[in-house]
């Protein structure tokens, strides 16, 4: 399964420096959430282990291999981020925009086989689209279009999945459709590391959780460990009230009110 690991990691962007020596490691096979302030760094880190953006220093480590090194199809044979709408994709089919997931393993001008095919369908399966299949993109409900853009991504068959708040601008049913499927995903070996706003449904999902504020990771740990009043105090300066449901282990937000300014969230 594939490795990933942060060294060091330090990026910048618009030539502001927003992420600060940050190391990191993912645990395989699991669920891991990043959460935090807005423009904590969360969305520029996700990008920077994703090769979108070239570090200022430090690295990211790919399988022990520093990314910058690797080629792109050698990438995108490893690790799958969450494709974004695209109008140039709008007018295909649900199956034709899936498809666009095969392409870091086609050679040359060679067509599509056998097996692309058989991943193709096994995508369109598993994220429930297969009776969707020659539908328009554009077509579609927000929620189906995301699971569209999920299934491309499985279509390249990686054991990593990197996803930018796969759930914002989601109705609550939606929102739990998609991390539904993204459990699913996960307990079929793969590994997911994703940035979510809504911290009930960060602890509900995940398996770990990952705090980041100022551009540096404050706090790493399970939700168990994670969702407590003093680390949500200093993650986000709140005074957080929890509770855990009888079916879950996990424990949830009942109520938050903010920390008056100066307080010691220690």
């Amino acid at each position: 399964m594939t490795d990933l690991k942060t060294k060091q990691l330090t990026v910048s962007y618009e030539k502001k420096e927003v992420i600060h020596q940050v190391d990191l490691a993912l645990p395989v096979g699991k669920i891991t959430s990043l959460i935090g302030p807005n423009g904590s760094g969360k969305s520029t880190l996700l990008k920077a282990v994703a090769r979108i953006l070239t570090p200022d220093n430090g690295a990211v480590l790919l399988d022990g291999t520093d990314i910058q090194r690797l080629d792109t199809r050698q990438v995108a044979q490893k690790l799958a981020i969450l494709g974004q709408s695209s109008t140039l994709l709008t007018g295909l089919t649900v199956s034709e925009v899936v498809a666009y997931g095969r392409f870091p393993y086609l050679k040359g001008f060679a067509g599509l086989k056998e097996n692309d095919y058989q991943l193709i369908q096994w995508a369109l399966d598993a994220t429930g689209l297969t009776e969707l299949k020659e539908r328009r993109l554009n077509a579609l409900s927000g929620g189906q279009q995301q699971r569209v853009w999920i299934a491309m991504a499985l279509a390249q068959d990686t054991d990593l999945l990197l996803l930018d708040e796969p759930i914002t601008f989601l109705d609550p049913a939606h929102q739990l459709e998609i991390l539904n499927l993204l459990t699913t995903i996960q307990q079929q070996g793969k590994t997911i590391f994703m940035t979510i706003h809504d911290l009930n449904q960060a602890s509900r999902f995940s398996d770990y959780i990952i705090g980041m504020r100022g551009g540096e990771i404050l706090m790493t740990g399970t939700p168990q460990e994670v969702f407590v009043p003093q680390q949500m105090a200093r993650l986000f300066d709140i005074d957080a009230e929890f509770y855990t449901p009888e079916n879950s282990q996990k424990p949830r937000i009942l109520d938050y009110s903010l920390l008056p300014k100066g307080a010691d969230a220690s």
